[in-house]
């Protein structure tokens, strides 16, 4: 798809889950796709933190030929299902019966393998803490954040809150955390500016036309 270059990566949703959604979008006038390769799909991680990058390396590192491309595509697929199920519940709570349709979200999230350690807390005078850690056993494994940030977005998140922006052309999507729940645009110096400059236009064409 990406004849359009990527550029940075689009991170505005005030929700990391969405954020993932937020992977395709039309910034301008093309859609891009920032997973829509293995590669793309290893940037993107980068880009939003969730993996550390001597982990990102030591997985592209030892991936099989076409391994990555193949995850790259459960991670869309995995991002289209999720959107499918945002934008049914959107705009309302999310109600206990909803659990039936996170089934697939389960079985992801019962591939993880998280284990503690002891370690030393960093500080001015050190001293001893547990940490969970994870064993990335193989590419898929990157996968497992991606799980866990969608599971706690479903549980912890009022849906209520979820919006699309009003952007005419806009996919976006984002959690209306401002007060007043009156938040309209994936950025104000986006779609909120281009909404202001057609209004402009329109005001003056009202004067043009009078």
């Amino acid at each position: 798809m990406n004849s359009t270059p990527r550029g940075p990566a689009l991170f505005v949703a005030d929700a990391a889950a969405l954020d993932f959604l937020n992977s395709i979008a039309t910034p301008v006038d093309e859609p891009v796709d920032w997973i829509d390769d293995g590669n793309g799909w290893l940037d993107w991680l980068k880009q939003s933190g969730w993996v550390e990058d001597e982990i990102l390396q030591r997985l592209q590192a030892q991936a099989m030929p076409g391994e990555l491309e193949t995850v790259a595509a459960q991670a869309r697929s995995l991002r289209e299902w999720f959107r499918g199920f945002v934008l049914k519940y959107k705009g309302q709570p999310l109600e206990a019966s909803a659990l039936t349709e996170l089934e697939a979200l389960n079985r992801l999230l019962e591939r993880d393998e998280k284990y503690t350690q002891i370690t030393l807390q960093d500080g001015d005078t050190p001293k001893l803490a547990w940490e969970l850690k994870r064993r990335w056993r193989s590419p898929d494994s990157l996968l497992l954040p991606l799980g866990e940030v969608l599971a706690q977005f479903v549980s912890e998140e009022d849906f209520t809150n979820v919006k699309c922006c009003e952007g005419p052309s806009c996919t976006l999507m984002f959690v209306d955390h401002t007060r007043g729940r009156k938040r309209r645009w994936c950025s104000m110096a986006v779609c909120g500016n281009r909404a202001k400059a057609a209004a402009h236009r329109e005001r003056q064409k009202k004067v043009i036309d009078a």
